[in-house]
């Protein structure tokens, strides 16, 4: 491996960026151990580039991890085309959803997650995410979709529409750019540990409460407060826990998804208005989302 493969400044990087690059193969995938791998593959290229000539490092780590994220959609895309070809009639109902728009979840989250993406295809799905959930300029998107930014612009158009007109009979929810914003905030404060930040992204009458099982043993009594509610979570969430946080949407809500060794641990369910968390919830198993969901 070349000698920018030990560059000391990878390590700081990947601290830096690892949790966003892994938010966004996450929402193209729908898969954590599959987006965990992306990720790392992108960090195993930027390992092997001199990062003296890259002028945006963040920038070109979001092409690669979108351009790897977009390879494996188009390569389950075209192998489920195979496979449909073999189904019977009797097998395929007008009710399913087409197996060749279809990317593998876990089972715990199918139905809870990423269900109205999964109507897309996959240059709409890249188009949609990276452009109207993460605000990445369409000249970016073009880098990755291989596409003209006027191209892209079309393709996020083309998804927002079938995401509306499909929003009823999927239940699916366009995450609104100000949540995204919010959680975000709410991910970098917890994550790093920052009392004084995470309560900033709090409402001044915030609770919180939760659902046993998984990691969590006992939900305990509600929280009340932003001192409290931010404590709680750093405690379970923060810095020292070796867990990494990802957002999500889970039945029409805001949510962070809680991983350690690429499984969903905790989801915290986030009600969010004017701007601020007012009440959390803590689901420590989150096998029970999907059931809850159908």
């Amino acid at each position: 491996m070349p000698t920018a493969a030990f560059d000391p400044r990878i390590g700081d990087i990947a601290g830096r960026e690892h949790r966003r690059l892994l938010d966004v193969a996450f929402r193209m995938l729908g898969d954590m151990g599959r987006a965990e791998d992306m990720v790392q593959e992108a960090f195993v290229r930027l390992a092997r580039t001199d990062l003296d000539r890259i002028d945006d490092v963040r920038g070109w780590l979001v092409v690669v991890v979108g351009r790897l994220c977009l390879d494996h959609l188009r390569a389950a895309s075209t192998r489920r085309e195979a496979a449909a070809e073999t189904w019977t009639l009797e097998a395929a109902t007008a009710d399913e959803a087409d197996p060749a728009d279809r990317v593998t979840l876990d089972d715990a989250v199918r139905s809870a997650l990423l269900t109205m993406l999964e109507r897309l295809t996959p240059a709409e799905r890249t188009a949609f995410v990276l452009h109207d959930v993460f605000g990445f300029p369409f000249d970016t998107v073009g880098t990755v979709v291989g596409r003209s930014p006027a191209a892209c612009r079309q393709l996020a158009t083309r998804a927002r529409q079938r995401l509306r007109a499909e929003a009823a009979p999927v239940r699916a929810h366009v995450e609104s750019p100000e949540h995204h914003v919010v959680v975000e905030r709410f991910m970098a404060a917890a994550a790093g540990g920052d009392l004084g930040a995470l309560m900033q992204v709090l409402d001044p009458d915030v609770s919180g409460d939760g659902t046993p099982g998984g990691v969590i043993t006992a939900a305990g009594p509600p929280t009340h407060g932003p001192e409290d509610v931010a404590r709680r979570v750093i405690g379970y969430v923060g810095p020292r826990t070796g867990t990494t946080l990802v957002s999500s949407f889970v039945n029409d809500q805001p949510a962070v998804l809680v991983t350690r060794d690429g499984s969903i641990v905790v989801v915290l369910l986030l009600d969010i208005r004017d701007g601020l968390v007012e009440h959390m919830h803590a689901v420590g198993d989150p096998t029970g989302l999907a059931n809850a969901s159908q």
